[in-house]
């Protein structure tokens, strides 16, 4: 039997946020000023409608989106922008916000804000959707400051776990949520004082009553405390080292949070889940790199690699390929492809052959033969096409499906153009991204008996 899809109710602020692109080379004649020769502009949905179509890229997800939302122009933008995302609006004050960011030759010019205030109106007995879980997006307009919505928010934190990721101008959390996931600035506003994030994770999870807090920290990784850690205990994320723009970074987090707090209810996989998708996230160039995708991403099962080209070309939509040998699947591998297939809007696996595996990895193996190991990624919610090449590496292949992103497990260097195929996809304009790469997980150790 079918199970039916899980049900991730997203409440908080939306915005709309736009990027103008262009380059300066000279200055205006009537005051200093660059003069920008706009390129493009770009729109998005941002704040809590971002952190839904990012729930909603999960094929085995039902999203639901309650928000103040305008009866404007750009209000009617934003909701065009959140594909696969069912929308429970509430009334919204003053004009949509709008965030505007000038960029020249890559670099940040200027940020013009716009609209708002954008807390709820006419919200009185507000009745909230069913769910498994509710993710709570606070970008400080008003909304989780709200009676009505907060009165619907703790009467659902008794029912299911609630994420908050909250916002210093915002509410605080209501009591009883699974997990409240501050950075730690914000933590540090909370409590008043310069404390570590470990410090900081334990003393908020008091004052919220929450079940658990973690603080991230970026490049540091991530502090939580929580009920099943052991007395005084505070469990530590290291990240996965990523360079790259971190705008995002924390609504892929809570949204990794909440859909395995969803699927699994395990606190442990949700936070590592959730570190892995936040640097691979930060890799891909953060919220710049990102572009929603044209339509409900559901896989098309039995589609041939070239299907899967043709249909995301004609929808103008990124493609995305990654190769290995996928012997022994683990959770490392699921974690990766669950990574890659993040990163754009189709992935295509192209499978090592078994005498290409051979040649690579010694007469012993493949354990699990190629007609079997294809079989198993094609039955993966992330893969749509799996390839198999019979050479050592994957250039042919790669050279015939030109995707726009090849992405690899992070130990295969710092940039990954000491990859073989590395400067045939760039020669084309692509992308090479190293995904975060799951300690402790390998075939080679499984075989061993080592894990």
């Amino acid at each position: 039997m079918t199970r039916p899809p899980a049900r991730v109710l997203v409440v908080g602020d939306v915005l709309l946020d736009r990027e103008v692109r262009g380059s300066s080379t000279r200055l205006a004649p009537d005051a200093p000023v660059p003069v920008v020769d706009v390129a493009g502009v770009r729109e998005s949905p941002g704040g809590a409608a971002l952190t839904a179509v990012l729930a909603a890229l999960d094929p085995d997800v039902a999203v639901t989106l309650v928000a103040p939302l305008a009866d404007d122009a750009a209000g009617r933008r934003l909701r065009a922008l959140l594909p696969g995302v069912a929308v429970h609006a509430l009334g919204h004050e003053g004009p949509t916000r709008t965030k505007t960011r000038v960029r020249t030759d890559g670099d940040l010019l200027a940020r013009l804000d716009e609209g708002g205030p954008g807390t709820p109106a006419a919200a009185t007995g507000l009745d909230l959707p069913g769910a498994d879980v509710v993710l709570v997006s606070d970008y400080g307009a008003g909304t989780t400051r709200d009676p009505a919505v907060r009165a619907a928010l703790t009467d659902a934190a008794r029912r299911v776990p609630v994420v908050w990721d909250p916002h210093p101008r915002g509410g605080d959390p209501v009591p009883g949520c699974a997990l409240v996931t501050p950075n730690l600035a914000e933590a540090r506003a909370a409590l008043g004082v310069d404390v570590d994030p470990a410090a900081a994770a334990t003393a908020l999870r008091g004052r919220w009553s929450a079940r658990a807090v973690c603080v991230t920290t970026g490049a540091d990784g991530a502090w939580a405390a929580s009920g099943g850690t052991s007395a005084g205990g505070v469990l530590h994320l290291p990240a996965v080292p990523a360079v790259g723009d971190p705008c995002g970074a924390g609504d892929r987090f809570a949204a990794s949070c909440a859909l395995e707090v969803a699927r699994s209810g395990s606190l442990t996989a949700a936070l590592d889940r959730a570190v892995r998708d936040a640097s691979a996230w930060v890799a891909q160039g953060g919220s710049s790199g990102f572009s929603v995708p044209p339509a409900p991403r559901a896989p098309e099962r039995g589609s041939t690699a070239l299907d899967v080209v043709r249909r995301v070309r004609s929808a103008g939509g990124t493609l995305v390929a990654t190769g290995g040998c996928f012997d022994v699947l683990h959770a490392g591998h699921v974690g990766c492809l669950e990574a890659a297939r993040g990163l754009g809007d189709a992935l295509v696996v192209l499978l090592n052959s078994d005498a290409s595996v051979r040649r690579l990895k010694g007469p012993h193996r493949p354990v699990v033969p190629q007609e079997d190991r294809e079989r198993v990624l094609r039955g993966l919610a992330s893969v749509d096409a799996v390839v198999v090449f019979e050479e050592d590496d994957p250039r042919a292949e790669l050279a015939e499906l030109r995707p726009d992103v090849w992405a690899k497990g992070g130990d295969y260097g710092d940039d990954g153009v000491d990859l073989p195929e590395g400067d045939l996809v760039l020669g084309w304009g692509g992308r090479v991204v190293l995904l975060p790469y799951l300690q402790g997980r390998s075939t080679t150790r499984i075989l061993s008996g080592s894990r």
